[in-house]
């Protein structure tokens, strides 16, 4: 299996920094939103084809590191701050 990492890229000059598709501006986002809608991963790569599967996968699989790494802080106040 492909390292998905290798397909994300952050660049400051492309999409102010947004974690990307290797080669495309389209984000990690985007593809998270268009999945959040219903979208199939067949409407999306019908939609955009310089995207392929192993992107959608390696979208997913950057969203679920970040979560990961989401740590919670709850402070004495009570209110929850993510960091």
């Amino acid at each position: 299996m492909d390292d998905l990492s290798d397909y994300i890229c952050l660049d400051s000059a492309i999409r102010f920094g947004k974690p990307c598709i290797e080669g495309t501006r389209i984000t990690v986002g985007d593809i998270l939103g268009w999945l959040s809608t219903g979208m199939s991963h067949e409407e999306i790569l019908e939609d955009y084809p310089e995207l392929q599967e192993v992107h959608i996968r390696s979208a997913l699989a950057f969203a679920a590191r970040r979560d990961a790494m989401t740590k919670v802080i709850v402070h004495s106040s009570g209110a929850v701050k993510s960091a």
